[in-house]
């Protein structure tokens, strides 16, 4: 990081600003050819990996099928201040695309992007999730984060 002042080290602080988005912007590419998309996610701390939904097929999933390597960020927004600066937080990072084949980890994949995305789960889960065949056309991929790394834009005072 070019601007050692502004960089956010402390590991407890970029997984809060995971915790805490709900959108990620993950840049992909095959062939030289990029591709960029905004997900909406869930993050399991346990895995250090964020869960998305999707289709089964289309051009995110050719992408990852020719290169699983991706970089996204994460921002938060923290609003003007008294002064012209633009506060912010946010982080980059890297890993690995995986196709989740297997029911089991589907299953828990989304119950935790419904737990990260929703105030009160339980409304969505007892509607969508009590259906086996929610599952049968449910694509899901999971990232496993492999490097991250943050940085801060304090407002001017």
């Amino acid at each position: 990081m070019r601007r050692i002042e502004k960089e956010i080290s402390n590991r407890e602080e970029l997984i809060g600003i995971l915790k805490s988005g709900k959108y990620t912007i993950i840049s992909l590419c095959k062939e030289n050819e990029p591709y960029i998309i905004t997900l909406s996610y869930g993050y399991d701390e346990s895995k250090h990996a964020l869960y998305f939904h999707c289709a089964k097929e289309g051009q995110k999933i050719d992408f990852i099928k020719a290169n699983p390597h991706i970089c996204g960020t994460v921002i938060e927004d923290n609003g003007y201040e008294d002064g012209c600066g633009q506060a912010f937080r946010s982080i980059v990072f890297r890993g690995k695309m995986v196709i989740v084949e297997a029911l089991d980890e589907k299953k828990k994949g989304l119950d935790i992007l419904i737990n990260h995305l929703e105030k009160d789960p339980n409304p969505i889960k007892n509607k969508f999730l009590k259906k086996e065949n929610t599952y049968e056309n449910l694509g899901m991929l999971r990232l496993d984060i492999t490097d991250i790394s943050g940085k801060e834009e304090k407002a001017e005072s």
